[in-house]
């Protein structure tokens, strides 16, 4: 009963981290002391891990449309608020835009570089369908769907998207009328992110097969690539938090960026330690208080940013699409690469608030450009301990792009940033009118 009741106190993540490992030592073992092929080949890896391996990812490709549907629409209908703020609302989503852009072109940029992916040579393992020749005019073009229902059936990504964004433009602008419907999409998002709670439950399988299927044709070959790639992701994290939202801040607001992360570390550690930007949103305010900005700014931008801005997410799924294109020997072009961009920020408006599931709208990423999915299963062991990392940058981001919005909208204490003014004089200041 004891162990028992320890097994249930292991969260999901570090079963899945358990899963990666397990299937990392089995696949090494076949790879280098079981040499029957009918043991090693016919019984296990073309038929045990391939069922499971392949169950799994068939079981997230399942939930990927209608949960990107539902997230987004339901996502964009619920920024109606912005009529209420005016300039303020239309300014936050427009920076948390562009910031989660600047995380996707960082990550393609590292991975470039680096080249994760080079050395695994997946090529025989699954194949790629990326479409290729294709203009930006032609993909502009096929994101406008001529069939919605269509495009739902068929997974075509970006057509999907851009339909869940106009629905959901027209729930915030009609919500009055349409309280019906607006929900039946809200009820759709909370069963889809049931029904991925439920699929991630067999995660650690599915990534115990997976690992040991690739492992046992690969051995310490792939062990390479994995690192590297946690390498990219890593480096990618720190040149958003440490370069480029430094850069923003002095080039919009000229405050010193060191003397807010000296205030704001505790707030990173916490997100860190806990992997969840929404548990991490009354510290966030807190500490945004104590360094002046304003409450009516920031209770609106912090629980916005916590839901559209995911800038760490979007660095693991640029690099996983790098990682992914060079496993299998893909040289994606310019018209690829920037579908990957749209898709990413699109993902991150979309991406619904149960753990790991940017794993699950990386599905919608690699459908997007035509990559196969399977080497999501490579890089699900570790992300657990990069969620970690990732949630930080997210805080960090959105704590950021709040300081920015109050700038510009002139509710921001400067003195108090700036140290010389407490907490408790401005609220002096502000009882003694």
């Amino acid at each position: 009963m004891e162990i028992t009741a320890k097994l249930k106190k292991i969260s999901l993540g570090n079963w899945m981290l358990i899963g990666m490992i397990l299937g990392f030592i089995v696949g090494l073992i076949l790879n280098f002391y079981v040499k029957n092929p009918f043991i090693k080949d016919t019984i296990l890896v073309n038929n045990l891990f391939y069922l499971g391996g392949t169950g799994f990812i068939k079981l997230m490709k399942m939930l990927v449309v209608p949960l990107v549907f539902f997230s987004i629409v339901v996502g964009v209908a619920s920024i109606s608020d912005i009529k209420k703020i005016g300039a303020i609302g239309g300014r936050a989503i427009v920076i948390y835009l562009i910031t989660t852009a600047l995380a996707v072109i960082v990550a393609l940029l590292i991975a470039s570089a680096i080249q994760p992916g080079v050395g695994l040579n997946m090529a025989g393992i699954a194949k790629a369908n990326v479409t290729s020749n294709v203009t930006v005019t032609d993909t502009i073009l096929n994101m406008i769907p001529d069939n919605p229902f269509s495009s739902l059936a068929n997974g075509d990504m970006l057509a999907v998207i851009i339909f869940g964004v106009l629905v959901g433009i027209i729930l915030a602008t009609l919500r009055e009328e349409t309280n019906v419907v607006n929900d039946f999409f809200t009820q759709g998002n909370r069963i889809m992110m049931e029904m991925t709670r439920i699929v991630m439950k067999f995660a650690p399988i599915g990534i115990f097969c997976l690992m040991a299927k690739t492992f046992a044709s690969l051995g310490f070959e792939g062990l390479i690539p994995l690192a590297k790639y946690i390498g990219c992701v890593l480096i990618g994290l720190a040149v958003q938090a440490f370069v480029v939202y430094p850069s923003l801040m002095v080039l919009f607001t000229r405050l010193n960026p060191i003397r807010f992360f000296k205030k704001f570390f505790s707030v990173m550690f916490f997100a860190f330690s806990s992997s969840t930007s929404n548990a991490t949103i009354p510290l966030n305010l807190e500490k945004l208080s104590e360094l002046g900005v304003s409450r009516e700014i920031s209770s609106f931008t912090i629980p916005l940013g916590a839901t559209i801005n995911m800038d760490g997410t979007a660095i693991m799924q640029g690099c996983a699409v790098m990682f992914a294109a060079q496993a299998y020997g893909i040289d994606l072009g310019m018209t690829a690469l920037l579908t990957v961009i749209f898709t990413a920020v699109m993902a991150s408006i979309g991406t619904a608030g149960v753990p790991s599931v940017g794993l699950i709208t990386l599905n919608m990423v690699f459908s997007s450009v035509g990559l196969p999915v399977d080497a999501i299963g490579i890089i699900m062991g570790i992300d657990h301990v990069l969620d970690m990392f990732r949630t930080a940058v997210n805080v960090t981001g959105d704590a950021i792009c709040t300081l920015i919005v109050s700038f510009k909208n002139k509710a921001i204490d400067l003195d108090m940033f700036n140290g010389k003014k407490t907490p408790k004089e401005t609220w002096d200041d502000i009882t003694r009118f």
